[in-house]
């Protein structure tokens, strides 16, 4: 099944999946020498727009919550990339403590949790589920839809580690994007592996700083195929200091507008795209789909009412916004159901696992499919996306879409690599 692309601007996409297509050995080396140099985050999603003329990563997560929506026949891959993930960091694991969200009456996240705690556990570890969550002193079960359970447990910190009672761990997964910050509990464990890093959380990570890593690993590639970078890359520009509630900063805001505007219609003459532009503008740290404005005409922002300027203040655990990335809108043409659809692939270290549609039938092509009512159609990555098919006409094979998907993935998780070296606060300088 290959999702239907509701527009006759799919030639630069064709062309664009019949180069990577022909370029395939090319590819694969070129990441396979990037990752001689750069350590690949733990895991990670990426949410991808394909608006038939361009196709680009507009998120990358570094703590994918929705490892429950990949079918079943994706397994077998997860759990080989695990068992790869591991024997690099902590080859002599045994023992892996999970801690999650606070979203312990999300039925769909304790899912996640589930499928997890599956992935880990057939990769030959011992893993259980300790909580952030200062109010649970004892353990706490927790039904799931289907039946099973979760035991949920207190958290024991000595001098040098973390564990829980008669678990000590090894290696500490988070799967809890710290958006309100690190908690004292995970500071200064220097005898365990943490992962991802501290910095990885929202609390100190920018997406402007991820996209300035993808802008480069966007001009590298595109250098290799002979194209240009924009057709996979999507323009930005910040604001800093912007205090929504009291108006202030919104100068800032709607100067930048009005020049990314600019700069997308000069990308679009340029192609011959009868589109009109937008763009997305959203917090510069969080996740959730919260604190996200689509903005079509800078006039918009005049006009910005206090439902508005309440829903941009704030992000996940209540979180001020005040620094803000402003993003070229990439429209999304494709449906699943004539519902507007998005793709989002996952991935545990260097490798693909698979990926699945974030689909939305209230939402338009310029908006942002993940908030209430979206949901997942996993089955169109069922064939496998890594073994393409050259030959293929372009645009009509499912294995071919999907390796192409895979590929820009891969491309917005060497950026998040970029992304930590270059922010790690205990990095080693050379002179």
């Amino acid at each position: 099944m290959v999702p239907h692309l509701v527009t006759a601007l799919t030639g630069p996409i064709n062309e664009l999946e019949q180069r990577i297509l022909e370029s395939m050995p090319a590819i694969e080396r070129w990441f396979r020498l990037e990752w001689m140099e750069h350590t690949p985050p733990f895991y990670s999603s990426v949410d991808i727009r394909n608006a038939g003329f361009k196709l680009a990563p507009v998120d990358t997560n570094l703590f994918p919550g929705g490892f429950n929506n990949l079918t079943p026949d994706m397994l077998p891959l997860a759990v080989q990339a695990a068992m790869a993930a591991i024997e690099k960091i902590c080859p002599e694991a045994k023992n892996l403590l999970l801690l999650p969200e606070k979203h312990d009456r999300n039925k769909f996240y304790l899912m996640n949790l589930q499928r997890l705690i599956q992935i880990f556990s057939l990769a030959g570890l011992n893993v259980r589920l300790g909580t952030l969550d200062e109010s649970i002193t004892e353990p706490t079960t927790l039904d799931l839809p289907d039946g099973s359970h979760l035991t949920l447990e207190p958290l024991e910190r000595s001098r040098r580690r973390l564990g829980l009672k008669n678990f000590d761990p090894c290696t500490i997964l988070l799967n809890n994007d710290l958006s309100a910050g690190v908690p004292k509990v995970l500071e200064n464990l220097h005898e365990q592996y943490l992962l991802p890093p501290l910095h990885a959380g929202w609390g100190m990570r920018r997406k402007t700083h991820h996209f300035h890593a993808y802008e480069e690993v966007a001009k590298k590639f595109a250098k290799l195929l002979g194209m240009d970078p924009w057709l996979i890359n999507p323009m930005y520009t910040r604001c800093g200091q912007v205090d929504w509630a009291a108006g202030q900063g919104l100068d800032c805001v709607r100067d930048n507008v009005d020049a990314l505007l600019s700069k997308i219609r000069r990308k679009h003459k340029e192609y011959g795209i009868n589109e009109k532009p937008f763009v997305v503008v959203k917090a510069d740290n969080g996740t959730y789909g919260m604190g996200i404005m689509t903005v079509r005409d800078v006039k918009e922002l005049d006009d910005i009412n206090r439902r508005t300027t309440d829903r941009m203040a704030a992000a996940k655990d209540g979180q001020t916004v005040t620094e803000v990335i402003i993003q070229e809108g990439v429209p999304t043409y494709e449906r699943v159901n004539d519902a507007v659809a998005e793709p989002v692939v996952y991935m545990i270290d260097r490798y693909v696992v698979g990926g699945f549609y974030r689909i939305h039938a209230d939402r338009g092509i310029d908006e942002n499919l993940n908030s209430p009512g979206a949901s997942y159609v996993p089955l169109a990555f069922a064939e496998s996306h890594h073994l393409p098919k050259p030959g293929a006409k372009p645009g009509a094979s499912a294995p071919n879409r999907f390796y192409m998907y895979g590929v820009i993935g891969r491309l917005a998780m060497l950026a998040a690599a970029y992304e930590l070296e270059a922010t790690d606060p205990n990095a080693e300088t050379y002179e």
